[in-house]
């Protein structure tokens, strides 16, 4: 079960990250997970976002270099160990994790987890013979 993450070039200068939250806050678009990394001259954000179309239009009119792609995320119990338990689990059917990163939810029981993988249909597969809760685009709405 793969949900969408947009993936956008972002000039390395100060006041260029706070200019695109600033885009999504001011069209009501609400991040539930992100993640960036820079070099020297740009940095690359990853970040879930409640209406993809939207922040993708957004984004797009505004002349910034933005990608969706296809991960997936998975809910995890909030203990010592079930990342790697869940991680294991891929490991094991010979799924390599490309990167992840973790998500901003509501709730004090559960982490949730962005994982970008080759497949994600097998991979959310084993998640979820593993005991995994997969995450949805409608869970995204939600949280």
């Amino acid at each position: 079960m793969a949900i969408k993450q947009l993936t956008v070039f972002v000039e390395n200068r100060q006041g260029a990250l706070v200019e695109i939250t600033d885009l999504f806050a001011s069209y009501g678009v609400d991040m539930r997970a992100l993640s960036i990394a820079d070099t020297q001259d740009f940095g690359i954000l990853r970040v879930i976002v409640n209406d993809t179309a939207e922040a993708l239009r957004i984004l797009h009119s505004k002349g910034y270099l933005v990608q969706a792609t296809d991960v997936i995320a998975v809910k995890i119990s909030d203990a010592p160990g079930k990342l790697s338990a869940a991680l294991h689990a891929l490991n094991v059917a010979g799924i390599n994790v490309e990167y992840l990163y973790a998500f901003l939810a509501r709730t004090q029981r559960h982490a949730y987890v962005v994982l970008r993988v080759a497949d994600n249909t097998a991979a959310s597969s084993v998640l979820e013979e593993a005991g995994f809760h997969m995450v949805s685009e409608d869970d995204i709405k939600k949280l």
